[in-house]
């Protein structure tokens, strides 16, 4: 394989960043995005994923293997690795069986991996990682590799994972499960704002066991990237910079300088699903008038909560995109239905898509309004677009991001406080806040006041986080430099 152009000290010359996904879409959307950059700016950048979703990326992009792509003056590559289990192992559906299953048979591959691009002359430079996989940055550490973790939530979050890990301040636990959080430049998050996973009753303790693992491994990676922007969390990332670790800031990472944008940029991305065609159905639509309206890649409501939804559209008479998202198949669940009737009754003033591209659908001058989950990708993509927020928080960070859009950044309206509450939104509650969040009132029209000062601040923080970057390439070349002379010299 051939190397990049490079700049003309050839302070990039070789370099090579290697970065591992947790199989998960809105774990591999924000690594491609970084890997986009980073490669643009002249490097060789391989991600790499468990093969079981590599198959569905390769599908839903037509992806070949070790075939790099050229962007800017880089390259990228795609390198998918058996986690060991057969694509229709039952176990699949069981997320604490195969994280350990991840890990045994990602140590083993990864090193290999690794071990054969230096045998064909492209050593690793830095191995990059996110959530879920600590282990990664161990596999770096036995290869004398630097190492860096993207975190793809928010700080605030970051936060609250590292002072629950570190014992620093109380947390909801068995014995007084309902008390308050107070963390350092924070407001105040009652029991059901802190990141569900930390909380007693979470029905998911080895997602927190799996988050907990990347602070017993933080002395390891030399530099925390993050996808937010200095504005939206200042105080926290100077905070947990001083306390923690070095973090730098490289959101929002689906911006790009204008300069950047080309399209075979636009071209590679990692969906599991192909995303739907959905320009013709906006550009048919009044500028602000449709609601749209997704859940994310793992959220999956029940069907009683799906058919509240849709009776609370059909009454409150909105344009809406809808995705509705089919059911992985090592899932077992069934596809949802819609009421009978509701496409008729609706006709052309909604559209329901399996998957959509929601960056392009954000951006878009029909969209009024968005019906989140509030996973942070979402989070971030809904500020930096200028448009408010219905929030629909489920579980981890979610219920956090949902404190923070309508307490903190006031860009949106809560629909709910999350999975733990128990019970189903109700139409009248839905029909409701569409009501408010579209309606041109006073409300309204504050969170769209709100949401255009956030994205005029996420456009402006573009040049910083490339800025950013550069510092963490040029780190990257000091430390190869570092360990070229001491080779030399010993």
């Amino acid at each position: 394989m051939g190397y990049a152009v490079v700049p003309s000290d050839g302070s990039l010359q070789n370099i090579h960043i290697f970065m591992v996904s947790f199989p998960g879409q809105g774990h591999v959307n924000p690594l491609l995005r970084l890997a986009k950059r980073l490669a643009y700016s002249g490097l060789l950048v391989t991600l790499s994923a468990p093969e079981y979703v590599g198959q569905s990326i390769r599908i839903a992009n037509n992806i070949a293997d070790d075939e790099p792509t050229p962007l800017g003056r880089g390259f990228i590559s795609f390198e998918f690795f058996d986690d060991g289990w057969s694509l229709d192992e039952p176990n699949r559906s069981d997320l604490d069986l195969y994280l350990s299953q991840l890990e045994v048979s990602g140590r083993q591959n990864l090193a290999r991996m690794i071990r054969e691009h230096e045998e064909k002359g492209r050593p690793v430079s830095c191995l990059i990682n996110n959530p879920f996989i600590p282990w990664v940055s161990d596999v770096a550490e036995s290869l004398g590799i630097p190492s860096a973790m993207l975190w793809v939530q928010s700080c605030a979050s970051f936060s609250a994972y590292y002072h629950f890990f570190h014992n620093l301040v109380p947390f909801p636990s068995e014995n007084d499960p309902e008390i308050d959080v107070q963390l350092p430049f924070m407001p105040l998050l009652k029991c059901d704002e802190i990141p569900s996973f930390l909380h007693p009753s979470t029905p998911y303790p080895f997602l927190r066991r799996a988050i907990l693992g990347q602070y017993k491994n933080l002395t390891k990676p030399f530099c925390i990237l993050m996808d937010t922007f200095e504005e939206l969390e200042h105080e926290i990332v100077e905070h947990m910079s001083k306390i923690c670790r070095p973090i730098k800031t490289v959101g929002p990472l689906f911006k790009e300088l204008e300069t950047q944008a080309t399209s075979s940029n636009e071209t590679i991305r990692v969906d599991f699903l192909t995303a739907d065609n959905c320009a013709e159905f906006l550009d048919s639509k009044a500028e602000g008038t449709v609601v749209y309206i997704s859940f994310g890649s793992v959220v999956y409501l029940t069907q009683e909560q799906v058919d509240e939804i849709a009776y609370g559209l059909l009454s409150s008479s909105v344009s809406f995109l809808w995705v509705l998202k089919p059911p992985g198949p090592e899932t077992g669940r069934l596809p949802h239905v819609l009421p009978e009737g509701f496409v008729e009754k609706v006709g052309d003033k909604g559209k329901i898509v399996q998957w959509s591209p929601q960056e392009e659908v954000l951006a878009h001058r029909s969209t009024a309004c968005f019906v989140t989950h509030c996973g942070w990708n979402s989070t971030m993509e809904t500020l930096a677009s200028g448009v408010p927020v219905v929030a629909f928080p489920q579980w981890g960070d979610q219920v956090t991001d949902a404190k923070f859009l309508v307490d903190v950044f006031k860009v949106g309206i809560r629909l709910c406080r999350g999975a733990a509450e128990g019970g189903i939104v109700p139409r009248e509650e839905v029909e409701r806040c569409l009501r408010e969040a579209t309606g041109g009132g006073p409300k309204a029209a504050e969170m769209k006041e709100n949401a255009l000062k956030w994205k005029k601040a996420a456009a402006e923080a573009v040049a910083d986080s490339y800025r950013n970057m550069k510092d963490f390439v040029d780190e990257i070349v000091r430390m190869r430099g570092a360990s070229r002379d001491q080779s030399t010299n010993s």
